[in-house]
């Protein structure tokens, strides 16, 4: 501790602190035809410094200190570009965009917590613009499957999504794989938002990420950018319908309250559907629901160097059918999208995220503090089918008032950084802390019809109460040295601290009679600590041309077992944490002015102490336990092109070879070996190509009639420890066509052309969850 306490305050010395002579700086902005680009945003990068282009294409920034910089400019129309530039004097620029049909964007991203070019950045990153997710129609995160290699992410049947990445799976309400949104780590699957709307960008980052993002980023990052408001007043409109009652209705605007100084965004998206599934147990429509999802901005520029945003999301989902699940994998094939459920509810689930950000962007060092609440009430109106069937065998209920299943979140963050003209030495430094409080009731209801399940108790529920707090704090360190313009290194730590307390409480009540105490208020704590390094070395053979080796460690929290049904697993347990140790290699190259873009990487993992989690019906408790080791290895390769004018493609292909090397589980009281099977939600092959033709109307560059097709396909993959329950490879295809222009799009569309059934989620028990049939639809958009 106090080792890395000196290298943070080595970090903060070695940062010019001195007064800098500022300069001011201007450019113009044009086109291949020497036209000025109107509109154009221009910023420098990891500064509060940003600008438009006015109608000579011309833009200027003043007061900037003296310094190397990177250039960003961005259009409608035409690939962004980052451009490096040396202030020094008040002097000009001279920058000319390509049209987007002819070049490929140069991406920033921030897997380091700056704004850096995505090709010089020595970790696998993919990454989708804000083009690239309307082109791929990416309305919810699970839609990243396959597009970005070796990830798989699915609805286990009531709208969370379970991700994995390299092997590396979600298998708890502590994810393996962390998200972030708009600099905010979404802690957990209670409180986190799916909705895409009004996107920037999404990165996703593979392999344990753990010094700069932490707990639960062991496998990788999905780091979601939205639009922020800038100094001039834009928008959109967008409205969508499809097959099965599907409406997709979203409208955003960002504008300047006072220019220079004041900021607001507002973006707002309501979708629903009629449903996919039947409950022929009362021949209606199973999981027919809608949700709202909101997202507000106000932004304040203090000065250039010093900025306030206030970030508030919700989510407000309603689904009249959650977890229409068949009791096997067979059934759900063989009767698709057809359930009988006796019991049927309504789930509310309502998300409020709120984020506070300041960034100071000085002459010696940037500082950023992020202090979030966030907070998910999730209910079933009425109990749920807990048997899948129509016997009233077992229900579910969780309907226990406001004080129960709520779950609330608090998180500070406090960043000091290089600054924006740091050369040679560039640093993060900083410290997280976090509080979390988690209240869960649970009855398993047994009906008159419990015998058919094995139960022995019948018109009688079992209650389970469940509380967990728990808060934690990391300090971490991460430098780049950059020996010369061929070589760099890396390296940075972080020590995370948790600590953990649960109580719990057992109680019985026959139907019409007061609950009787089975297991007396009890409470037990547990804490946990990590250190999580990284080291890596990048060579730069060309600009364009880049290697990298790396090693990163990452880690999933411990925990404490819940109260559930199952005797033979006695709660108050604690469960250390699971740790990935990933060593990679990669190429990151680009051709031909940038028409060319060719990624490849190489991976191995190790992860010890795997949690292996233990659903346990009929009380819907995970018991999670350190049952063994993992391996994962493979490869990924990235390409995308635009090698003739207005022809678009993209490939992504992802292998893993994920198995456990030791893996000892309890079942019936035994202990079997499982040693050397495959892991869950771990697609062996994920791979997608994309073709997009654009031909321009009537000569006009800005009006072109779009056609697009995709082809997808996932290998063979597992959904339970014992490898019983399997999902075969499958293809899939989607493809749209349509005209877009400068202010206005409409396009025909449709997902899973030739209407394969699969399964996308199921239990180790066998209940089981189909993808999404066959769907058509039309989508209108107006940009202003």
């Amino acid at each position: 501790m106090k080792q890395l306490l000196s290298f943070l305050l080595f970090l903060s010395i070695i940062s010019s602190a001195f007064a800098q002579n500022r300069s001011n700086f201007n450019g113009t902005v044009t086109n291949a035809n020497q036209q000025p680009v109107v509109g154009a945003t221009v910023s420098l990068l990891n500064t509060n410094f940003v600008t438009g282009t006015n109608t000579k294409g011309v833009f200027g920034f003043v007061g900037i200190p003296n310094g190397r910089y990177t250039l960003r400019i961005s259009s409608v129309g035409y690939a962004a570009i980052n451009q490096f530039i040396v202030v020094d004097g008040n002097q000009t620029t001279n920058v000319h965009l390509t049209e987007s049909s002819n070049r490929l964007e140069e991406v920033v991203v921030t897997a380091q917590k700056r704004e850096e070019a995505a090709q010089q950045v020595p970790v696998s990153i993919s990454t989708l613009s804000a083009k690239q997710v309307q082109d791929y129609r990416v309305w919810n995160l699970r839609d990243l499957t396959s597009i970005i290699p070796n990830l798989y992410s699915a609805n286990p049947g009531d709208g969370r999504n379970v991700t994995g990445v390299r092997g590396i799976a979600t298998t708890s309400y502590d994810p393996a794989i962390a998200t972030y949104i708009d600099g905010v780590n979404q802690f957990g699957l209670d409180t986190y938002i799916p909705q895409l709307f009004d996107v920037e960008r999404v990165e996703v980052l593979r392999g344990p990420q753990g010094t700069l993002f932490g707990r639960n980023a062991m496998g990788g990052v999905i780091n979601v950018i939205t639009k922020q408001p800038e100094n001039f007043t834009t928008g959109f409109a967008e409205v969508n319908f499809g097959s099965y009652g599907q409406r997709r209705y979203s409208l955003g605007l960002r504008t300047p309250l006072i220019k220079d100084k004041l900021f607001l965004g507002v973006a707002g998206l309501y979708d629903g559907f009629n449903g996919f599934y039947t409950n022929q147990f009362n021949n209606t429509k199973l999981d027919k629901q809608h949700s709202f999802t909101g997202n507000y901005y106000i932004k304040y520029l203090a000065s250039q160097s010093f900025n306030l945003t206030l970030n508030i999301k919700n989510y407000a989902n309603r689904n009249n059918g959650p977890f229409a699940l068949s009791g096997s994998p067979a059934d759900a094939l063989a009767q698709p999208f057809q359930v009988s459920q006796d019991a049927t509810t309504r789930m509310i689930d309502n998300i409020f995220n709120a984020s506070l950000s300041a960034n100071y962007a000085g002459k010696g060092f940037n500082f950023t503090s992020n202090s979030t609440y966030q907070q998910n009430y999730r209910y079933y109106t009425v109990p749920i089918d807990g048997d899948f069937s129509p016997a009233d065998a077992v229900s579910v209920v969780n309907n226990y008032g406001p004080s129960f299943n709520k779950v609330k979140v608090a998180t500070q963050e406090f960043r000091f950084s290089s600054p924006a003209s740091a050369t040679n030495w560039k640093w993060t430094t900083g410290l997280y802390g976090f509080y979390r409080y988690s209240p869960s009731k649970t009855g398993t209801h047994f009906g008159t019809d419990a015998a058919l399940i094995g139960s022995p108790v019948t018109d009688a529920t079992a209650i389970n109460t469940n509380i967990e707090r728990n808060y934690g704090a990391a300090i971490f360190g991460q430098i780049t040295y950059t020996i010369n313009p061929q070589l760099d290194i890396t390296a940075g730590l972080r020590y995370d601290y948790e600590h953990k307390k649960e109580h719990v409480k057992g109680e019985f009540q026959p139907d019409g009679a007061d609950p009787i105490t089975t297991q007396n208020d009890t409470s037990s704590t547990a804490h946990f600590k990590a250190f999580t390094p990284k080291v890596s070395i990048a060579y730069h053979v060309t600009d364009n041309n880049n290697l990298y080796a790396a090693y990163s460690r990452g880690f999933r929290a411990g925990g404490i077992s819940q109260l559930g049904s199952d005797p033979s697993q006695p709660p108050l347990f604690s469960f250390k944490p699971e740790f990935s140790n990933n060593y990679e290699i990669g190429s990151k190259n680009s051709f031909l002015n940038n028409r060319l873009r060719i990624n490849l990487s190489l991976f191995y993992i190790a992860v010890d102490n795997a949690q292996v989690p233990t659903l346990i019906l009929p009380a819907a408790i995970t018991l999670t336990r350190n049952a063994g080791r993992l391996n994962s290895k493979g490869a990924e390769a990235e390409f995308a092109a635009t090698l003739l004018k207005g022809l678009e493609l993209a490939y992504n292909f992802g292998y893993t070879h994920a198995r456990y090397t030791d893996l000892q589980v309890a079942s019936n009281g035994a202990v079997v070996n499982l040693n050397g099977n495959k892991q869950v939600y771990t697609p062996n092959v994920t791979s997608s190509l994309a073709l997009q033709y654009g031909y321009a109307l009537g000569g006009n560059l800005q009006t072109k009639l779009i056609a697009r097709g995709e082809w997808r396909y996932l290998g063979n993959q597992y959904f339970d420890l014992a490898n019983q329950i399997e999902q075969k490879a499958y293809n899939s295809f989607n493809a749209r066509i349509g005209i877009s222009t400068t202010r206005y799009e409409i396009f025909v569309w449709g997902s899973n052309l030739s209407n394969k059934h699969y399964i996308d989620y199921a239990y180790d028990f066998g209940a089981s969850h189909l993808g999404n049939p066959r769907v058509y639809g039309v989508t209108m958009r107006k940009n202003f």
